[in-house]
């Protein structure tokens, strides 16, 4: 007689909530099912999150999963090319992180962690920006700097978001910005992303060690930084 084992598998995208899944029961054969298991646990995945991908592969569907590690693989790419970044593993399906050294006493890190959202929507991820010191005049310089770049991308980006604001966090030693969803269908491909997330990150780290330098008075930074923002605008995507 042959054994069935019944599972639940999470499969469709559902808008009403916060999630973008629904939740059914289906029945498999016990054999089939240890299969599965097996190849969820080779590539470090849930059994729900391994017959989604099969599923998906069989029907021609690109899962949400998917975009996103295309995405990140082009990122990969890009900052591979680029000088003074560092991308470590991924943690998760939906997250990588990107590390900077800040050329200040004892070159702290500057950690750029990306989570990109699952579900489709206005916003399409957040990055959190963070660097660790005990140097009370580096997080005074910090603060001063995230304050400034908050206003300076409100002046310039916030007719952009659908609530005429560009949602940001700061804190001390951290800056937390989520991302636009590209107003352009042909803007929303896996490079194309790609690429405006890490001109935004390379603009982001760049700003912001010339203005922990401090070779020049903060308010002469702070207009020469603006200038160069603007410019950086007119050939960057708006995320």
């Amino acid at each position: 007689m042959t054994n069935y084992k019944c599972v639940i598998i999470i499969y469709c995208r559902k808008e009403v909530d916060e999630t973008d899944r629904n939740v059914y029961s289906i029945v498999l054969l016990e054999e089939l099912v240890g299969a599965v298991d097996r190849l969820a646990c080779e590539h470090g995945m849930s059994r729900s999150g391994m017959i989604n991908r099969i599923l998906a592969e069989y029907l021609s569907y690109a899962t949400p999963e998917e975009k996103i590690g295309d995405i990140f693989s082009c990122m990969e790419h890009f900052f591979s090319e680029a000088e003074n970044f560092q991308v470590r593993s991924r943690q998760s399906e939906t997250m990588l992180t990107v590390r900077s050294a800040l050329m200040y006493r004892y070159h702290p890190t500057i950690r750029y962690a990306l989570e990109l959202f699952r579900q489709s929507g206005s916003a399409i991820g957040e990055l959190r920006v963070s660097l660790r010191t005990k140097n009370p005049g580096l997080e005074e310089r910090l603060t001063e700097f995230f304050k400034f770049r908050s206003r300076m991308e409100n002046r310039w980006l916030e007719t952009y978001f659908p609530s005429q604001h560009v949602p940001c966090e700061i804190g001390p030693g951290r800056f937390h910005r989520t991302f636009l969803t590209p107003a352009s269908e042909r803007d929303r491909d896996a490079e194309v992303i790609a690429k405006a997330i890490c001109d935004y990150i390379q603009e982001f780290d760049r700003e912001l060690k010339q203005y922990c330098a401090g070779s020049e008075s903060p308010v002469k930074t702070q207009v020469k930084l603006e200038w160069e923002y603007q410019n950086h605008l007119k050939k960057s995507i708006i995320i």
